[in-house]
Order: C-alpha cells, then sequence, then structure tokens
C-alpha cells in the first residue's frame, strides 16, 4: 500500500482537520516521510487519509501537495500531484458511522463540484453518481439515467477515480467501501470478467452463460506465464507450484451458496491440473467422475439446475516427477436424483424392459416437484454420458446393470401402496404391479416385503414382539429403505471409482484437494438440512478466519514484526452454541432423539430453557427457533427434526436387504451391520440394530471433523463463488444479493486484512537458498539474514513493501512474484548459457575427434602401402637380376626357367583351390556338428516328451481297466436283475381261467379255494401279459446296449493305443461314452421302478396270495439296485 505525504505551506479554512490524529507505527518506512491526520476515520495500517484538491480550487488551495510514495509524476495517474479529488469537509459534518468506522483505508470525504460518488437509492441500492453542487449539508447529485437528487453529504460514499474502474483486485482500488468493491465487481461482471482478486482470495461470479474463458489457449497461457489476470487456472497453478517447491500438500476451497457455481468451479480447477499433471492416462478417469457423481449426487432446486446435494472432496495424488498418479473421493452429506430423470428419457429398449421402467412423470417420487425436465439439457444424452463415464472409469458392464437395477428399484418403491386389513389402521401391501417389479429387482418374495414394510419386530425383556404397523409408520418405513438403498448405492459407487482412480506406487504423498460443498442456506422455511448444512459453513468460515485473520495476525506478532491488530467478526460463539456439550444444539438434539416419547415441540422447549442465554440463539414462539450465523440470523422449524436425525433404518429392513438375492442389497445390508459394532449407551432402543446406530447429526459432524482434520494439514487456497441474482438469468447483478454474499464469505474483512498486512512470507534460510544465487557477489559464508537484507537492497526493493521479522521475511502482495520472475529469468539465462557452453565444448571435441581420426587412418594406410610397395621392388629387382645373371647366354636354361615358372604359376592357382576347397569342407563340418548338437537337443526333448505320454498312457490304462471292470460290474448287476425279474414272471405265468370263470385263487400251499370275496378280475391276466412283455424288451434293450457300450469302449481303447485310425479324440470320446452310460442308466433305472409299481399295483388286491410273497423281492433288489 502506497504511504501518503502531505507538506502544507498555507492552511486554507476548508481544509482544518475534523479531529486530532491518530498514528500507527511503521517501522519500515522512511524516515523522511510524514504521515497527515486530515481526516477523523483512522486508517488501520497506520496510514492517514487522503487530502487532495479539486482542480477548480488548485489557485487557491496552491499551498497543498500531494504525493504518493512510489509513484511517479504521471499526469494520468491518480496519485500524482495533479491527481483530482475532493477537499475536506467541514469541521462538524458528522461523525462516522458504525459502518464506516470498519473501513481503515476510506479517508473522510466532503463532495465536491463534478466530483464521482456514490449514493445509498430508497431500493437499497448504491448508484454512481456525479456532483453538481454543494449547499451546506447537502449535494445535488445527478445519476446516471439523467435523475437528480438531493442528499446529506455525509451519507456519500466516495469514488475512485475512473483509472481504477474494473481493476482486477480489490486491494488496488483508493477507497475500499461496499459501494466501492460492489461497482467494482458489477463493472467487470458487465463486461464477462468474471473473475476478481481479493487479496488472496478468488471471486468468482457467475456468469449464468458460457464466456469465452476456458480452453487449451488459457490453460497455455497461465501455464506460461503470459497470463497474470485472476482465473480459477491462476489458483490451480499457484497451488501446483507451491506444492513442488514447498513440498506441501495444497487445497483449493471453493464455497458459496447453492446457484454460485461451485461445481463448475471444481471442474475448472480439474480440468487445470489435469491438462498440466496428465500424460498417464489417470486424469481423463479423474474428469470423467463428474459426470457420475452429478448424476446421482446432484438436482435440480428452486435456487439451481445442478444443485450439489452433497459435499465433494477430491484428493488429487502427485508423482515425483509432477504427475497426476492416482486420486481419492470423499463425499458426505445428503443426495438426489439426476440420475432418475436420465434413467427414464435415456435407457435402452432392452433395458427399460427389464427393469420394467415407466415415464418420468408416472412415478410418485418423481411427480410430486411436477418438474420433469431443465432447459437446455437433454436427459437422454447425459444418460449415454454417463454410462460412457463408467465406461472409463472401468466400472463393468454387469455392475451397471446392478446399479440401474437398483435405481429403478428405489422408484418403484415409491409406488408401492398398501391396504388397511382392520379398525387400528393396521395394513399390509398391495401385490400389484409395483410390488412385483419391486421385489423381482431386488430378488426377494412378496412375503419378506411385505414383513419388512408392514410389520416390526421388538425386543422386550427378552422376549421377541412382532408389532404391526400402522399406515403411516409403513409409508415411513417404505421411504427410509428407499433412502438407504439410494444412499448404500452412491456410497458403494463412490468405492468404485476410488479403486479405478487408486494411487499407484509412484505415490509421493503430495496432493491437491480440491473441495466443493453446499454453500450457505436461508429460506423462509428451514429446517433439519438447512441446519446441518449451514452447521458446516460455521465450521468452514472459522478454518477460513483461522487462515487469513487468526493466524496471519498471529504469526506476525509472534515474529516481532511491527503490526497493529486488526479486528475481525469471529464466530466461535455460534460454534460453541452446536458444539458445546452437553448443553449445545447438537448435544441435546441427540438426547432428545432418544427419548421414544420426545416431540418436535418438546425439543424446542428445551432449547429455550437451556439456550436463552446464548447470545447466538433466539427462540421463537411454538416449534421455531433462531441462530445469529456469522452470514446473518436464520430461523429453523424443528418440525421433523428427531424423526430426521433418528433416520433408523430397523433391522428388520436390514434383515430384509440381506435376503435379497441380488448382489448389491446383500453387500449393502453386510455393510450396514458391519457399521454397527460400536453400540451407543442410550436409555431407550426399538431393537439391537437401533441402538447400534449414530444418529444423523453425529454422523455429519463426525465426517465435518475428519474434513477439517485435513484440510488443516494443507496450505488451503481460496475461491469464494457469488450469485448474482436468484433468477439464474445473464447480465442481472443484484447489489443486495451480492452484498450479502460478500459479508457472507467474508471476502470484505479479508481485502481490508489483508492490504494492511504482509500475505507472503519465507523463511530467511529458505530466502538466502532459492535467491541467494542473485547476488553479485559471493555471500556463502555468511548467515541467512544477512544474505535475505542484501539480496532485497540489490534489487531495491522498497522498505515498506517487507518487513524482517526473527525466523521470517514477510512481504507485501506482489513482492515475491517480482522476484520470483527475475530468479526465473535468471535461470533461464544461465541454463542456457551453460547448455551453450556444453554444446560449444561438445561440437569442439566431435571435430577434432574426427580430424584426428581422419588424419591418423591416412598416415597408418600411407605408411603401410609405402613399406609393402618399397619391400616387392627390392624383391622383384633381386630374383630378376638374379636371374639374369644365371641365365646370360644360356638359352636354353632360359626356356627351362620359364617352364618351371609356368607350372609353378599353375600349381599355385591348384594351391589356391585347394586351400579354398578345405576352407569350405571346414565350414561344413562346423555347420554339421551345430546340427548334430541341434538334433541331440532335439532327441532329449522327444525322449523327455515320449516319457511323459508312457506316464499318461500307463495312468489312462489304469482308469480304463477300472472303468471298464466298473462296467462289467453294473452290467452283471443289471443282468442278474432282469434273469430274477424272468424267474418270478415265469411262476406267475399260471393258466388262465376261461371268461367265465370269475372266482379262482391259490393258497401258498397249492390248495384251491373258491369264495366270493376273493375273485380276481379278468383284467390282470391281460396286465400280467403286457408287463411280460415289458420286461422282454427291458431284457432285449440290456444286452444291446451293453454290447453296443462294450464295442465303443473297446474301439476307444484301440483308438489310444494306436491299434486303429481315427480322426478323433478319444479323452473327450471316452468321458462322452460315460456319459451317456450314465443318461441311460438312469432312464433304464427309472423305467424298472414303473415296472416295479405297476407289479405291486397288481399284486395289491390280495396280500396274502402267492404271487404278492414272490413279489417282495423286487423292493429289495430295486432299492439296492437303482435307488
Amino acid at each position: 500500500m502506497a504511504s501518503v505525504e502531505v507538506r502544507s505551506v498555507r492552511k486554507s479554512a476548508a481544509l482544518r482537520p475534523r479531529g486530532p490524529g491518530k498514528l500507527q507505527p511503521a517501522r519500515s518506512m522512511p524516515l523522511d516521510y510524514r504521515y497527515s491526520a486530515a481526516g477523523g476515520r483512522k486508517a488501520a495500517n497506520g496510514v492517514g487519509a487522503r487530502v487532495a484538491v479539486a482542480p477548480e480550487e488548485e489557485e487557491e488551495e496552491e499551498g497543498v501537495e500531494v504525493g504518493v510514495v512510489g509513484f511517479e509524476g504521471d499526469a494520468d495517474s491518480p496519485y500524482s500531484s495533479q491527481a483530482a479529488t475532493t477537499e475536506e469537509s467541514p469541521a462538524g459534518a458528522g461523525s462516522p458511522s458504525q459502518r464506516d468506522a470498519r473501513w481503515g483505508d476510506t479517508s473522510s470525504y466532503g463532495a465536491r463540484k463534478k466530483h464521482r460518488v456514490f449514493c445509498q437509492l430508497p431500493n437499497g441500492d448504491w448508484a454512481l453518481c456525479t456532483v453538481i453542487t454543494t449547499s451546506g449539508d447537502d449535494s445535488v447529485l445527478k445519476l446516471p439515467e439523467g435523475k437528480v437528487l438531493r442528499l446529506k453529504t455525509e451519507s456519500l460514499e466516495a469514488a475512485n477515480p475512473e483509472i481504477l474502474d474494473g481493476v482486477d483486485d480489490l486491494m488496488q482500488l483508493s477507497y475500499l467501501s461496499e459501494p466501492s468493491v460492489l461497482y467494482n465487481l458489477q463493472y467487470r461482471y458487465s463486461q464477462d470478467l468474471i473473475y476478481t482478486k481479493a487479496g488472496p482470495v478468488l471471486v468468482a461470479v457467475n456468469p449464468f452463460k458460457k464466456v469465452p474463458l476456458y480452453g487449451n489457449e488459457y490453460i497455455d497461457a497461465y501455464r506460461n506465464k503470459t497470463k497474470d489476470s485472476p482465473h480459477v487456472y491462476a489458483i490451480a497453478d499457484s497451488a501446483l507450484r507451491e506444492m513442488k517447491r514447498d513440498e506441501v500438500n495444497q487445497s483449493i476451497i471453493i464455497s458459496g451458496e447453492s446457484g454460485a457455481g461451485k461445481t463448475e468451479t471444481a471442474k475448472i480447477a480439474m480440468q487445470y491440473l489435469a491438462s498440466l499433471g496428465g500424460g498417464g492416462g489417470i486424469e481423463y478417469e479423474i474428469l470423467q467422475t463428474n459426470p457420475i457423481l452429478e448424476a446421482f449426487g446432484n438436482a435440480k432446486t428452486l435456487r439451481n439446475d445442478n444443485s450439489s446435494r452433497f459435499g465433494k472432496l477430491i484428493e488429487i495424488h502427485f508423482s515425483t516427477t509432477g504427475r497426476i498418479c492416482g486420486a481419492m473421493i470423499q463425499t458426505f452429506g445428503e443426495r438426489s436424483y439426476h440420475i432418475f430423470y436420465q434413467l427414464c428419457a435415456g435407457a435402452p429398449a432392452s433395458l427399460r424392459d427389464k427393469l420394467n421402467m415407466k415415464k418420468a412423470d408416472e412415478y410418485k417420487y418423481l411427480k410430486q416437484s411436477c418438474c420433469y425436465s431443465i432447459a437446455g439439457v437433454d436427459d437422454a444424452q447425459m444418460f449415454r454420458t454417463v454410462t460412457e463415464a463408467m465406461n472409463i472409469v472401468h466400472i463393468s458392464k454387469e455392475d451397471q446393470d446392478n446399479v440401474f437395477t437398483m435405481v429403478s428399484a428405489v422408484l418403484w418403491l415409491g409406488d408401492v401402496s398398501f391396504t388397511v386389513i382392520d379398525n387400528e389402521n393396521h395394513v399390509e401391501i398391495v401385490v400389484d404391479e409395483a410390488a412385483e417389479t419391486v421385489t423381482r429387482l431386488l430378488g426377494c418374495s412378496i412375503e419378506d416385503l411385505n414383513l419388512a414394510l408392514s410389520k416390526r419386530h421388538m425386543k422386550v425383556n427378552n422376549e421377541n414382539i412382532v408389532q404391526k404397523l400402522t399406515l403411516s409408520q409403513a409409508i415411513d418405513t417404505r421411504d427410509a429403505l428407499a433412502k438407504s438403498l439410494y444412499a448404500s448405492l452412491f456410497e458403494w459407487l463412490v468405492e468404485q471409482i476410488n479403486k479405478s482412480l487408486s494411487v499407484g506406487k509412484r505415490r509421493t504423498g503430495r496432493s491437491i484437494s480440491i473441495l466443493d460443498i453446499y454453500g450457505f442456506e436461508s429460506f423462509d422455511r428451514n429446517s433439519f438440512e438447512q441446519f446441518c448444512i449451514n452447521y458446516a459453513n460455521e465450521r468452514l468460515q472459522q478454518h477460513f478466519n483461522r487462515h487469513l485473520f487468526k493466524l496471519e495476525q498471529e504469526e506476525y506478532v509472534e515474529d516481532g514484526i511491527d503490526w497493529a491488530k486488526v479486528e475481525f467478526e469471529d464466530n466461535q460463539n455460534c460454534l460453541n452454541l452446536f458444539e458445546k456439550k452437553p448443553l449445545g444444539l447438537l448435544s441435546l438434539l441427540d438426547e432428545e432423539s432418544t427419548f421414544p416419547n420426545a416431540t418436535d415441540l418438546t425439543f424446542a422447549n428445551k432449547l429455550k430453557q437451556h439456550l436463552n442465554n446464548n447470545s447466538c440463539f433466539r427462540g421463537e414462539r411454538g416449534k421455531a427457533f433462531a441462530v445469529r450465523h456469522y452470514a446473518g440470523e436464520v430461523a429453523y422449524d424443528t418440525s421433523g427434526f428427531l424423526e430426521k436425525n433418528r433416520d433408523l433404518l430397523h433391522m428388520d429392513s436390514i434383515q430384509f436387504l440381506a435376503k435379497c438375492k441380488s448382489s448389491l442389497p446383500q453387500m449393502f445390508a453386510s455393510k450396514m451391520l458391519s457399521q454397527s459394532d460400536n453400540p451407543l449407551p442410550v436409555p431407550y432402543r426399538n431393537s439391537a440394530a437401533d441402538s447400534q446406530k449414530l444418529s444423523v447429526a453425529m454422523k455429519f459432524k463426525g465426517q465435518l471433523f475428519q474434513l477439517m482434520q485435513r484440510l488443516e494439514s494443507t496450505t488451503p487456497h481460496f475461491i469464494r463463488c457469488i450469485k448474482p441474482n436468484n433468477l439464474q438469468l445473464p447480465a442481472i447483478y443484484e447489489q443486495g444479493l451480492v452484498l450479502q454474499q460478500l459479508k457472507c464469505c467474508g471476502v470484505l474483512e479479508v481485502v481490508r486484512i489483508s492490504r494492511s498486512g504482509y500475505p507472503t512470507r519465507m523463511t530467511h534460510q529458505k530466502f538466502a537458498r532459492r535467491y541467494g544465487f542473485l547476488l553479485l557477489e559471493d555471500v556463502a559464508s555468511q548467515d541467512p539474514l544477512s544474505v535475505s537484507v542484501a539480496i532485497l537492497h540489490q534489487f531495491n526493493i522498497l522498505p515498506e513493501m517487507y518487513q524482517v521479522g526473527y525466523t521470517k521475511l514477510f512481504f507485501r502482495t506482489g513482492q515475491i512474484g517480482k522476484l520470483e520472475d527475475t530468479r526465473n529469468r535468471t535461470l533461464h539465462v544461465i541454463r542456457g548459457e551453460n547448455a551453450r557452453k556444453m554444446y560449444s565444448s561438445l561440437a569442439r571435441k566431435h571435430r577434432a575427434a574426427i580430424i584426428l581420426q581422419r588424419n591418423l587412418k591416412c598416415w597408418l594406410a600411407r605408411r603401410y602401402f609405402v613399406n609393402i610397395r618399397k619391400a616387392s621392388v627390392v624383391i622383384q629387382s633381386g630374383i630378376r637380376g638374379c636371374l639374369v645373371r644365371r641365365c646370360a647366354g644360356n638359352v636354353d636354361l632360359l626356356n627351362v626357367l620359364r617352364e618351371f615358372e609356368s607350372k609353378k604359376e599353375a600349381e599355385g592357382d591348384q594351391i589356391l583351390i585347394k586351400a579354398s576347397f578345405l576352407a569350405e569342407l571346414q565350414r561344413r563340418i562346423l555347420k554339421a556338428e551345430a546340427t548334430v548338437r541341434e538334433k541331440d537337443e532335439e532327441n532329449e526333448m522327444l525322449q523327455q516328451r515320449l516319457q511323459q505320454y508312457e506316464n499318461r498312457w500307463s495312468e489312462y490304462e489304469q482308469k480304463m481297466k477300472a472303468m471298464e471292470e466298473m462296467w462289467q460290474k453294473q452290467m452283471r448287476s443289471l443282468q442278474s436283475s432282469l434273469s430274477v425279474a424272468k424267474k418270478s414272471l415265469a411262476l406267475d405265468e399260471t393258466p388262465r381261467m376261461s371268461d367265465s370263470s370269475v372266482d379262482q385263487s391259490w393258497e401258498s400251499n397249492g390248495v384251491h379255494i373258491g369264495s366270493a370275496s376273493q375273485l380276481v378280475p379278468r383284467t390282470v391276466g391281460r396286465e400280467m401279459n403286457a408287463s411280460i412283455s415289458v420286461i422282454s424288451r427291458l431284457a432285449e434293450e440290456f444286452e444291446q446296449r451293453s454290447q453296443v457300450f462294450a464295442d465303443d469302449a473297446k474301439f476307444l481303447v484301440e483308438v489310444k493305443s494306436g491299434q486303429a485310425d481315427a480322426s478323433l479324440n478319444p479323452d473327450m470320446e471316452l468321458r462322452r461314452l460315460k456319459q451317456n452310460f450314465d443318461s441311460w442308466k438312469k432312464d433304464f433305472g427309472s423305467r424298472i421302478r414303473e415296472t416295479k409299481v405297476i407289479l405291486n399295483k397288481l399284486g395289491s388286491g390280495n396280500e396274502s396270495s402267492p404271487n404278492s410273497v414272490k413279489r417282495k423281492w423286487w423292493g429289495r433288489l430295486n432299492t439296492s439296485k437303482f435307488s
């Protein structure tokens, strides 16, 4: 922040200060600068109010000169001596308001003619006006649309010079006030510049339309630092660079109310990280998790078409090379149902038939809102996108079918209806299409479904009691089952995604976490859901305060730098109201939820009884109470609090899921039972499962504390998303809504704190190690503090831009970036110079080596050639001289010598030919030896295979012999059975009586007994003849089949042993023959048993007859052989 020097030569009556000046110490400022206390409003950072002169009054006020340290006298600069602002307002113009007192760098302001100011209109909005005239305490203003207003001068707020309109960092504003911030954001929003910095925080205003700020071109620009304007890419790039540089985990916390664009902002940050850290393919899988999680976890609400009904923390892990090597997703909160509409609209015909799908407006769960589509969204296309994303993250086709089956089962559960069966309003389910479809999809029976939804098992005094449910209880049980089924499905999906994105062996512990969580909510009627959401935002706001307010100021004090403490709003009292034990909101809610007779009214009365003295709590009439959150007061209606907090899925429903044949419900039930291992001591329990469950509020609190622990171990980067209007339309900017969100997010306080503080800090050792090489002289022997101070002096960093602490250096915004740029440029130059030198040296060595090798080879070759030539010449001359001397005058000797030489030449040719022949023979011998070695190796392999085949063949022979013996035994057994049957039937063949004989029977000793009561029907003979013919056919079939099986088995044995040739697999055919034999044996046994039954019926007429005695062998025989 620039300091201001005011030198007063001649004071005018118009420049009288309102009150005494109060200056804060600023040890780092130059001694030759003085501060003015011209305004009654104290500057939070020790800088006095700015005093300036209007151009029309320059001659009258020529004794006043305004200058700003760090800026040259540029006529266009608003800080130069020619800058036009207003003179001091007269004394007694009014005391500053409480709101103005919080803005330390907003000077006292008096309206002057033709100067811009902000005035507040009757509707609460601020408007940029031009001062026409001033008269006493009033000013006449002209609005942009031409209207003229007269307002009190003290109600006006100073406007920044036009040159500061639309600056990309709110810290650059000369006048930092609420209307200035609102106007700057609106100015940028109208030009589609939706990102603005507020110190270390990025403010993102939802444009509700596509803006040309994304894509590979922008990614490359922010990666190469050719763009430095505020952007999500810049935040992600900063997190990635700091993770590599400091080796500390980073987090990007994206917050804002519903509809502010948190989900889209998180996706943009992931795209940038995937682009920079990609290369292994895992980054594409991470991006494809968004369609799945949005389909199963987002919903259309009255305030947002794609509202996150759950919190999502994506932890992206990086390898040592800075590449993405895996990710992990954690979710918490409630779920909702984009996927329901997508499934109804986009399911293919085969899946629709399998799931018995209907239209979305035909399901009870979906037609309650009467909203079945979203403008500009194709649900069928989104369904195809979801299935493609599932394929990319390696969710199998079978698992996808199971997921959609569970989604359809949830929809059909909502259509299950009940019918009253008695006067006490007890019910049973109606067996209709809905109930039958649910049982088919879950793999259960109608009886199990009816038992789970209409009855409840309870254990009282070690006695099991079955309680019938009323209509309302049955509906609640059905809805609880559907909700639990969908919640378990969502958790299972997240687990499958995490398995696909699991971190590999290259994990280094470095990660960047992106938190996308629901924002603060305040409706006309706020229930348990808003209660939990706003509690989570209170905790996140404290994390925000802790890192940007508390820790920053505490670190200044601990390191001994000159710092005036700035007050800020702390929400610890509100958190104590929620978390304090035993008289906190959560503790009292849990306590009341354990009592069976407790109601929402008794819970509200208990809160009023115990918490009325708390400053953050206010009791309302009836079931309502109000909590003063950091974002404002919210009134809650306790209706449904106790039931929603219990949210118990009874053991009957868990056991019902465990009985289902489908794999997913069984898995869900198993996980529910495993999570209930730590029982909570409560005074009342409905069942064993109920007593072992945490309440919804306690589960939510546990998840929230785990989240905060993870965030506390990272370096945070904050993005505050702002919703400009509730209509979700572009180009509409509601100042009141934006201002409320800026206050809720703490953006205004961040700007004030950061502007007056030192947001960048670094230890002396690290600073010296990182930038020490930039010094012009050798400082290796000096201590880190001396090196750091030398660096600061060498680069002419102004004293007011930094402070030196005990262990660290503290910099104002932008200073470390300048050093980093210098370091990067220097390193680039040094590395380039070193590379060029190394390349030049290697090139020279390479060229020298080539020259040396060429000259050396040339010299050696020439020397060898010259020596050979000289030797040849000497030998030839000596031989020729000798021959000439010997053969002088003797022609015959000369002829003989010539013949000898010709023969010698011929022999030489033969010798050469023989030598080449021997070389060829030697080569062939070597080749033959290699071939012999290869053949020996092949022979050894073949012998081993032959040994294996012989072993297998011996095993096969033993098996064949065993099977043959078994078949022979079975054949002999069947043959003996048939022979016995034939003998028995032969005994039964006695002479039949004629047609006139009616009453003939025999005793066992053969004596004839004629009695009218023991007559045998004529049909017995005919049936007996038929039975004999059946037995004969069975015997013939047995002989034929036994012969066929024996021949086939013998043939297969011959094929196996090689005695017969056939193009078939003997092992496979043998197994097939055994199967045929077993099937025929079974069929043959059944027919024999049928024949036995017929014969038993024939003999049942006279139990004492000889035939009945003779047939007793049949039952015993068949029991032992064919049963």
